[in-house]
């Protein structure tokens, strides 16, 4: 089985030290031909080291961790290579640079045609280039301290084994101890035997002696016969009384071999479940926030814990046979202390804590309840199969405690366990021993595994809790309590288990669903290990939060946020920046270093200001959080494609916005999450009016989801041709035309008669071109009110019209010719004898807008 590297980042990161990419630049010139040769013979872009080198750096965690021997951490590296190939785009957006620019385009697609079956290859290759780095930067050290120092192994990189492969040497030594302990009982067995043996031969010869004791006349044979008896019982006793002292010495060698092996599995157990166990639950309840997640990880757990429930087994029954041979020989040592009973004791406590540990919850309900809704939950038993648990499939039963119960649950074992907090259905079930196919280190092999899906649970009845303060339902925290009982060896162990899920929220009404995973958020993301359920922090720094923010904007809408998006966000949600506040737009990886910006580092925001305060908006009364959540909310169901590929800035302000667009060509424009409207897009663009020789920005009245419904963004940038370029200089159709929704040619009538017709974006007052073509409209469009501080909003309505007219619409037409226009487009009937006075119609023609009202 092939090594695993772990960067050492002591050496890599010490206190005040610069990066190891910009020590990499201070080396001789002939180290640096050597790192660029190693980057070559891996065809690894030398050019994404350099420009991607915060953020390399900044996981060099990640690469440390996956072991690419191992096929569970494929989806990791698929993880972390998604996200390379994202921040190269990132980088893209802000490059001008042409060569650049072709290099880093060239690098993604490298990676994603060489990498996209074997990500783990891609990490390896990256871990062997960092590696040759960090170990010419160690030797340029050594050599500038006269030859002092380690380069701690080669590139400073320490070969050790993978936890599984770590992990499964300790449990193959563990079971040949406990075979060669096995062994070492069955000697006793047979020594023990041995010693009744000659234990009866000299009683034997005893029982002799008294015989011819007493038997007359003595003569000299009878005395001859009794000195061989008495001396066969002196050797027949020294040996018993050698055989008593070779019995006691293995019965204290047995123990203390049995004592080490129980010391040594109590160690393993420990990192079992104390780490690998509780570090799988911790990436369970991220991955509630979107956090890449693998799930084949705790088939590899199972595996470790079966393994121990059979070494474990193993020596409960050993300590236990050691215990009825000593009852039928009970001899002890003088001064000597009975250490088995207290052997059985710790061996019952492992298998109690190892049972009771790997009752777990496989698959979490929804964390957001909503009543009289199905919701699902999956519940494993990790050591059921080796305890032979499934040959009385046990049941399952579900209840939902609130806050104080659990706590009292987890003070005292015994309580709680009947109490509970609301009603749900169908919330018992009988577990199944089912086979699936499970990945291994080396291998695929097939497992069996004893478990309860439940399918059809709903909440229908909810108890709440006194409110304290401010607290609203959507801040009340449940979880639901799983239980179970059965028995193992012959019914000679019976145990009681049970496991929480993660807190849930209980909501009614759909209106309840954002602040409720405002609370859920702030809890998976927050909570510590060993806390009083479910106490979070009130204020937390905002690095942190901007990286769970990033993580559950990435999984919902498959891009995650840059730096600048990040400062955009501290900015409203401090309320430091105001909405209309502009600031100079930087490359991401310099965001938060640039001296222009708002250094938000240092700040912790509090829950308030998160989920609770309302945002510094003029007739607004929504949170910083209810806005992120509608942005989240559109750009999944509307805006996804439109998002990864970078087409919209999103996070950017309306001044920033302006001052962009000021310094762009005319015709230039960029799609904007509104300020004011709830999951609103607006789209912002620079307009030359050549007579007057005045250029503006205008902010076009923002989407909702409603409009994307009728018409996606892509067909409404389409219609308004005098939006021609994406910032900063994209050609609009090379940036939308793959979202375009195809339109047929309407060359043959429809088959129920009806005349078709499409919905089509128009902005009243507005030229169909943006540069003052001709057109018998004014430049500019017509006032709308009092003047506003910043670039004006511009409303804008729906036209409907045929396919084949839509384009002559744009011109003004007289009645006769508006009918010539339909007349391809109307049914083959003769109309002319039918009346159609009861049509309500209301025609208005104009030079610039064509609007049908049918009332």
């Amino acid at each position: 089985m092939g090594k695993k590297y772990v960067l050492k980042f002591d050496l890599l990161f010490k206190s005040g030290e610069m990066a190891l990419w910009a020590q990499f630049q201070q080396l001789p010139a002939e180290a640096q031909c050597e790192v660029k040769a190693a980057y070559r013979e891996h065809q690894f872009p030398i050019e994404v080291r350099h420009y991607m080198a915060a953020w390399i750096e900044d996981k060099v965690q990640l690469w440390s961790e996956v072991d690419i021997n191992n096929p569970a951490n494929t989806q990791l590296a698929q993880a972390l290579m998604s996200e390379l190939i994202q921040e190269i785009e990132c980088k893209l957006k802000h490059e001008q640079d042409f060569p650049k620019r072709t290099r880093l385009e060239d690098a993604a697609s490298h990676f994603t045609m060489q990498y996209s079956k074997n990500p783990l290859a891609l990490v390896s290759v990256m871990r062997d280039c960092l590696n040759v780095e960090l170990n010419l930067v160690r030797q340029q050290e050594m050599l500038q301290n006269g030859g002092a120092g380690n380069t701690g192994g080669v590139g400073g990189l320490v070969s050790v084994k993978g936890n599984h492969e770590e992990i499964m040497d300790q449990l193959n030594t563990l079971t040949e101890r406990t075979a060669d302990t096995a062994n070492d009982v069955r000697y006793l067995e047979q020594e023990q035997e041995s010693f009744f043996l000659s234990y009866h031969d000299c009683a034997k010869t005893k029982a002799q002696l008294s015989h011819l004791g007493s038997q007359q006349p003595v003569t000299a044979q009878l005395q001859d016969m009794v000195r061989r008896l008495e001396k066969q019982k002196q050797m027949e006793e020294q040996d018993l009384n050698t055989k008593v002292s070779g019995l006691l010495q293995k019965r204290l060698a047995l123990v203390q071999k049995l004592q080490t092996t129980l010391d040594q599995l109590t160690g393993l157990q420990q990192r079992v479940l104390d780490q690998e166990l509780i570090s799988w639950k911790r990436e369970q309840q991220m991955a509630g926030n979107g956090k890449p997640f693998d799930e084949n990880r705790l088939n590899i757990i199972q595996e470790w814990c079966e393994h121990l429930a059979e070494i474990i087994w193993q020596n409960r029954h050993q300590i236990k046979e050691c215990e009825r041979q000593c009852s039928k020989l009970p001899l002890q040592a003088p001064g000597g202390l009975d250490l088995l009973p207290s052997l059985d004791q710790h061996i019952t406590r492992l298998l109690s804590s190892l049972v009771t540990s790997t009752f777990i919850i496989e698959k979490e309900p929804t964390q957001v309840l909503k009543t009289n809704t199905r919701f699902t939950a999956t519940v494993r038993l990790l050591v059921g199969g080796k305890l032979n648990v499934y040959m009385t499939p046990p049941q399952v039963r579900v209840s939902i405690i609130n806050e104080s119960q659990a706590n009292a649950l987890l003070k005292n074992d015994s309580m709680g366990r009947n109490e509970q907090s609301g009603e749900i259905l169908n919330c018992s079930n009988t577990m199944e021993y089912v086979q699936v196919s499970a990945c291994s280190m080396e291998y695929v092999q097939s497992t069996r595994q004893l478990s309860v899906n439940f399918r059809n649970m709903q909440l229908r009845k909810i108890k709440r809790a006194e409110k304290k303060g401010t607290e609203s339902v959507m801040d009340e925290k449940f979880a639901l309590l799983f239980q179970s009982q059965f028995s193992v060896g012959g019914g000679e162990l019976v145990f009681q288990v049970w496991t929480l899920s993660l807190p849930v929220v209980v909501i009614v009404h759909g209106n309840q669903e954002p602040h409720a995973w405002a609370t859920i958020l702030w809890d998976n993301a927050f909570s510590e290990q060993g806390r009083v359920l479910f106490a979070v922090p009130d204020k937390v720094p905002w690095p942190k939060v901007a990286d769970m923010l990033d993580t559950k904007f990435k999984s919902v809408t498959g891009r995650g946020l840059t730096h600048d998006n990040l400062q955009y966000l501290a900015g409203k949600a401090f309320r430091s920046v105001p909405a209309g506040k502009a600031f100079r737009s930087v490359p991401a990886d310099k965001a938060y270093r640039n001296p222009d910006l708002p250094d938000y580092s240092g700040l912790n925001l509090s829950w308030a200001q998160f989920c609770k305060e309302p945002l510094a908006l003029q007739d607004r009364n929504f949170t910083f959080w209810d806005w992120f959540f509608q942005v989240m909310k559109v750009t999944r169901e509307h805006l996804k494609p439109l998002w990864i590929n970078g087409s919209i800035m999103g996070f950017v302000g309306r001044r920033q916005a302006e001052e962009l667009l000021r310094s762009s060509p005319s015709d230039t424009f960029l799609l904007r999450f509104s300020d004011s409207e709830l999951g609103g897009v607006t789209i912002a663009w620079t307009f030359e009016d050549r007579e007057k020789n005045k250029r503006d920005v205008f902010m076009l009245q923002p989407f909702a989801s409603k409009d994307f419904a009728i018409r996606p963004l892509a067909d409404r940038i389409s219609d308004l041709e005098y939006l021609n370029y994406l910032y900063p200089n994209i050609p609009k159709d090379k940036a939308f035309s793959a979202y375009y929704t195809p339109v047929g040619d309407g060359s043959s009538n429809p088959l129920n008669g009806y005349v078709p017709y499409k919905v089509v974006t128009h902005v009243p007052g507005f030229p169909k071109l943006g540069a003052g073509g001709d057109s018998s409209s004014p430049n500019t469009p017509a006032p709308l009110g009092s003047p506003a501080p910043g670039p004006p909003s511009v409303s804008m309505d729906q036209t409907y019209a045929s396919p084949q007219a839509v384009q002559q619409m744009q011109g003004g037409f007289s009645d006769q010719e508006l009918l010539e226009t339909l007349h391809d487009s109307l049914p083959d009937a003769d109309f002319s004898d039918i009346s159609i006075d009861f049509l309500n119609t209301n025609f208005n023609f104009s030079a610039t807008n064509f609007n049908m009202d049918i009332q």
